[in-house]
């Protein structure tokens, strides 16, 4: 189960709105052995697609020195659907490189950039094998 505050939920949210129509993704970081997501770290979608997101390979290698350097790991992975429901693509599995984290998907296609009702889902995600997970939002 992934334990998240409401905060960081809506950060979350918020990104995936600003960065409609192309999808948003970035990290919350939490302290090593914590499985409790703390720091917010949106990333730029360097494939600018509605379709798929792609780190930038600068701004993901300086985040992972920033971790390291506060002995943090990659607690939640999260990025958003713009015309499909909160569920990982093809490409999405592909992409799960962190077998401890959670992959957080926000799905803003009934709404876009307008406030109203979203699709927030969280999976595990290991060696390609998909698993929902409950969220509980404090």
């Amino acid at each position: 189960m992934l334990t998240i505050r409401q905060d960081l939920v809506d950060a979350m949210v918020a990104h995936a709105r600003a960065d409609y129509p192309d999808e948003a993704c970035g990290v919350i970081a939490g302290p090593e052995g914590s499985d409790r997501p703390e720091r917010f770290a949106p990333m730029v979608n360097a494939a600018r697609s509605p379709t798929f997101y792609e780190f930038d390979s600068m701004d993901l290698l300086r985040l992972y020195r920033e971790m390291d350097d506060n002995d943090e790991v990659p607690v939640v992975v999260y990025h958003s659907h713009t015309a499909t429901e909160a569920y990982p693509s093809r490409t999405d599995i592909s992409y799960a490189s962190e077998p401890d984290a959670h992959y957080v998907l926000v799905s803003t296609r009934e709404t876009g950039t307008e406030d109203g009702p979203y699709e927030l889902r969280s999976y595990r995600i290991v060696d390609g094998l998909v698993t929902e997970e409950p969220v509980e939002i404090v």
